[in-house]
């Protein structure tokens, strides 16, 4: 008879050595000293920049945002002078560089899906020209684009005297579109209620048709909803107030146009080379997107007898959305970003106003600082909205 004898093991002590070869204790050392060094380093810039500005008697801080500006703007969506103060006018720069952001951001992504589906074709000649024009336009740097579009386009264009006219007054020569200027009386405000109205109402229009096509699979008339609210309700506030808005329309003088407003060639080449740069590589992301999409769910709508064309706008394109999506937002921030060239041709963005006023008071860190948030905030804003929607249209799983 055997009686078993059960024995604990003793504990595995740790190897003896250095504590240098302990990876936890060197992954700890390397950090602590990673972070002295960039402490070190950026003081070191910081002292330095202090004496330096010191030295050359520059007060620092932003109290020179108060003073007088003392130059005047080409083009202003708020009201200015030249006697108005450094802040405002930057703040006349951000919009500039806000508008020409938002309608090329909306100019670029309409011209890059139509070239991108335009490349999927079966049209030969419409996928060779959507073809050509995105290897075009992807090769060439955009400031040859706004240089093309300034000097070689807008530039050759009639003398004002001797203006293009086009339809709905509007004028087109070599210093800009010249078109009626809105001119807002007493009641205008009802018209702009209206409005807020209708996109409010054409909102919750489409959450509801959109229930109604998951719950019954029937499509609801949206889209002609929608515009009729948009125009509809503006155009009654417009009759029930006796139409207070009326227009200040340009007229062709002997030698120029007077009246109206104008749209001067600076914006106008901004933003139709950064609009045409940026959609050729729109259209190349609109083409992956696309062509990620099985080639079974084109067949299966086919196969129920859906139209061709029908097949890529209902069930093609709301899946390759979420392929698109991602890379679209890179693109969107690279066509804030390239607007900074603007002061190559003398628009008066957010950059080129900075310039102006750093030159008049040498406060360069200040201004270099100003455009840093200014376009990180912008850039970080894009993304947000840009991850909201792109959260929106993915996939849900059970």
């Amino acid at each position: 008879m055997t009686i078993g004898v059960t024995t604990t093991p003793e504990p595995k002590s740790k190897p003896s050595g250095s504590i240098i070869n302990d990876p936890q204790v060197r992954g700890i050392f390397y950090q602590v000293v990673t972070v002295a060094i960039l402490v070190a380093v950026v003081y070191w810039i910081a002292d330095n920049t202090i004496e330096n500005l010191k030295r050359a008697n520059i007060a620092s801080g932003y109290g020179f945002l108060n003073g007088r500006a003392g130059f005047d703007v080409g083009q202003s969506l708020i009201a200015y002078t030249s006697d108005s103060t450094y802040g405002r006018a930057l703040f006349v720069g951000f919009f500039n560089t806000l508008l020409v952001a938002v309608t090329g951001i909306i100019t670029a992504t309409i011209i890059g899906f139509i070239v991108g589906i335009g490349r999927l074709s079966h049209n030969w000649l419409i996928a060779k020209l959507s073809l050509a024009y995105v290897e075009v336009f992807r090769n060439i740097p955009p400031l040859l684009v706004i240089f093309f579009w300034y000097s070689g386009v807008l530039a050759v264009l009639p003398q004002p005297r001797e203006s293009a006219a086009l339809p709905f007054n509007i004028f087109l020569n070599n210093r800009g579109i010249a078109f009626p200027k809105p001119v807002f009386g007493d009641g205008s405000q009802y018209v702009f209620y209206a409005f807020v109205i209708a996109v409010i109402a054409s909102f919750f229009m489409a959450r509801h048709a959109r229930k109604k096509q998951e719950a019954t699979g029937q499509r609801f008339p949206l889209l002609w909803t929608v515009l009729g609210l948009l125009i509809g309700l503006p155009l009654l506030a417009l009759l029930a107030t006796g139409w207070p808005i009326t227009f200040d329309i340009p007229v062709a003088g002997k030698f120029n146009l007077t009246g109206g407003s104008v749209i001067g060639p600076e914006f106008l080449s901004l933003f139709l080379a950064l609009s045409f740069y940026t959609a050729a590589f729109i259209a190349e992301i609109v083409r992956a997107g696309i062509r990620g999409v099985s080639k079974g769910q084109s067949e299966a709508a086919h196969a129920l007898g859906v139209r061709p064309g029908l097949t890529t706008r209902l069930v093609v394109v709301p899946q390759a959305m979420r392929i698109i999506i991602p890379p679209l937002t890179s693109q969107y921030l690279n066509l804030t970003k390239n607007s900074s060239l603007a002061i190559a041709i003398g628009y008066a963005d957010l950059v080129a106003v900075g310039g102006t006023i750093l030159n008049q008071t040498g406060q360069a860190i200040e201004v270099v600082t100003i455009w840093i948030i200014v376009y990180l905030s912008l850039s970080l804003t894009t993304s947000l909205l840009m991850n909201w929607f792109n959260a929106r249209m993915a996939l849900v799983e059970r």
